[in-house]
Order: structure tokens, then C-alpha cells, then sequence
């Protein structure tokens, strides 16, 4: 039996008998093989069971090159992305998803700023040193000579402001 690692239609042509190949290897009857496993049988039997074998391997090796002709490999998906353009549907959804997320931000910053402005002097400081800069009430304490507890109590009557706030925008 000839090496066809490739194709099992090749290596079924070339061979004198059935080959069948497995995961774990390759399996090949011969004329011998099938008539001592079936005395009953010819060896025009074989010889026709032989020519349906190699039929159906030729049907398959050609319906798997028709098939692999469609396929891409991986590595070249990236070139036909640069190559298509998005459809005018994705387009148009993108450019208006775009634009009310630039609206959403800009409400965004404009609400912070709002919230903000609602603050005391003291009051903004202490939660931006707290929510943005991430310091302790301990430390904003020691930063301004104050007790931890006022620190604690400006922090509270914040939240309290902006949370008023944005439950009056959401309205």
C-alpha cells in the first residue's frame, strides 16, 4: 500500500483492497481478508463493493475540495474586513448611535457641572479630593486642619445635594 496521507480516495484507488481509515490508523481488507470472512461470497461481490467504495470516496474528496474552496483561513479574515465596506444601514446606525452619545456626554458634563455648582466651596473640594482623587476623610482632614468628622459630615450633605439634583433632572 502506496503513503497517500492526503486523500482517501487516493489511498482507497491505489490499493488492491478496501481501505478504511480510522483516527487511530488505517484499516485495508483484501480480497483474502473479505472472502474468508464471507464464504458465501464471490469475488465479483468484492470487486463491486470495491468500485462503490472508490465512487463514494471520489464523492466525498469532491464535495470537500468544493467546500474547502469556500473556506477562509483565520490570518485571512483581517485583509477582507479592510477590503468591504459596512453596509449603509451600519453606517447610518453608527453615525446616530455617535452623535447621541456625544449628546448623552455632553448632558452628562453639563448635569456634573450643575451638581457641582450646587456645592459649597468646601463642599466641592472635599468631594472631589474624595470621589475623584481618591483620598481618605483622614486625609482631607490633615490636608486642611479640620476634624475627620466635619470631613465626614461636608462629604454626606454632598451626596445628599447631588443626588437632589440628579433626581430633579431625571423629572
Amino acid at each position: 500500500m502506496k503513503n497517500f496521507t492526503n486523500s482517501d480516495y487516493a489511498l482507497n484507488k491505489h490499493s488492491k483492497g478496501i481501505v478504511y481509515r480510522f483516527a487511530d490508523g488505517i484499516v485495508e481488507i483484501t480480497l483474502a481478508d473479505y472472502l474468508a470472512e464471507s464464504p458465501d461470497k464471490t469475488e465479483a461481490d468484492f470487486l463491486a463493493l470495491k468500485e462503490f467504495s472508490d465512487s463514494d470516496y471520489f464523492t466525498t474528496d469532491r464535495a470537500e475540495y468544493a467546500q474547502t474552496k469556500k473556506n477562509l483561513y483565520f490570518n485571512d479574515l483581517d485583509e477582507t474586513m479592510l477590503c468591504s465596506a459596512p453596509s449603509p444601514e451600519k453606517m447610518l446606525i453608527s453615525e446616530i448611535t455617535a452623535k447621541e452619545e456625544t449628546e448623552r456626554q455632553e448632558q452628562r458634563v453639563e448635569l456634573k457641572n450643575l451638581a457641582l455648582g450646587k456645592l459649597t466651596g468646601t463642599q466641592r473640594r472635599r468631594y472631589l479630593l474624595y470621589h475623584v482623587d481618591g483620598k481618605t476623610e483622614e486625609e482631607i482632614a490633615d490636608m486642611e486642619g479640620a476634624t475627620q468628622q466635619a470631613v465626614s459630615q461636608s462629604l454626606l450633605w454632598s451626596d445628599r445635594k447631588i443626588k437632589k439634583v440628579l433626581a430633579a433632572a431625571k423629572k
